[in-house]
């Protein structure tokens, strides 16, 4: 059986900075119509991110299939050889020469509030790499990418017969309702954290039931309260996988690992109950390490801690 897991999404490369003091102390109230200021940052890392990026990281440690569907920049080079020290083709990573790769800068302060700036670059021509090129696969997902990319990949995807699991992300907003409605309609499968949920209510007019009725599954994620699966007509809850409270906690990262462990468990069959607690160990795992892609496990691995915390094989 074909179990190719066709990974649609954005790759980039988040830059953190960490400013030793408070923004509010050099943000004034009174001042903002006129902000010139600079932080001294004397810690900085560099981080390989962006949903395809980090989903495939994840299903390739899991023993699963994925081939990533995206768009690097001119700046390509250190992402394409890690893609090639994973073990991760990158034969359908499209290279725009004249565009930069999307770049996250991140500068977050004592209290942990965060000034980013976000630039797009090469994501921005998603619509440019022919998911067709890709070949067959089991299952495929759309996350979060250009707007016009994810518009194309759900019409291709629909035309070539591959199931796939809709996931807008933070570009929710940038679809009309008609286009939300359109995605929902084609997808097999949507999942949405407990934010989105409501935004593509609001939008879409549609109530969950609603969504749901048009699905094969509805995926809600709710943080450590845990997450819903909404599917032939019932709902399952998936508990979450405490960790320790004490831990500085990373959330970044942890929705797409989540969502690779989707991926693993319909590509393998392993049913909703199983499918949905092992998305919630991934994310487990996931938020206690810092950035999305330097934790690490095993097949092995996994199926031990599966078993501990739910007391079930995997």
């Amino acid at each position: 059986m074909n179990k190719t897991a066709l990974v649609c999404g954005s790759l980039a490369i988040d830059i953190i900075m960490q400013y030793e003091g408070r923004f509010g102390d050099t943000l004034l109230a009174d001042q903002l119509h006129k902000v010139n200021v600079s932080f001294l940052v004397p810690t900085m890392r560099t981080e390989f991110g962006g949903c395809s990026g980090n989903i495939a990281y994840n299903l390739k440690m899991l023993g699963g299939e994925p081939r990533i569907v995206g768009v690097l920049g001119q700046d390509c080079a250190a992402y394409l050889e890690r893609f090639q020290q994973l073990g991760l083709s990158t034969d359908n990573i499209l290279i725009k020469k004249d565009a930069y790769n999307a770049q996250c800068f991140v500068t977050a302060d004592a209290d942990h509030n965060q000034i980013n700036a976000f630039h797009p670059g090469a994501m921005s021509f998603a619509h440019e790499n022919d998911v067709a090129k890709a070949g067959p696969a089991r299952i495929a997902i759309i996350s979060p990418d250009g707007h016009l990319g994810m518009l194309k990949h759900a019409d291709d995807l629909q035309r070539l017969g591959i199931p796939f699991i809709f996931d807008p992300g933070q570009q929710l907003p940038m679809f009309t309702p008609e286009q939300l409605i359109g995605f929902i309609d084609k997808a097999s499968y949507v999942t949405c954290n407990d934010y989105e949920i409501e935004l593509l209510m609001d939008r879409t007019g549609l109530t969950i039931p609603d969504i749901a009725a048009r699905l094969d599954a509805l995926i809600v994620t709710r943080g450590e309260k845990g997450s819903e699966i909404y599917t032939e007509g019932k709902r399952i809850d998936i508990p979450a996988v405490p960790v320790g409270a004490e831990i500085d906690l990373d959330p970044t990262g942890c929705g797409d690992a989540y969502r690779a462990g989707l991926l693993y468990g319909l590509t393998n069959e392993l049913g909703w109950e199983k499918t949905g607690r092992l998305a919630s160990l991934l994310g487990a795992i996931k938020i206690v390490n810092k950035g999305a892609q330097n934790h690490v496990f095993t097949p092995e691995s996994i199926a031990e801690k599966f078993e501990s915390a739910f007391g079930m094989r995997l």
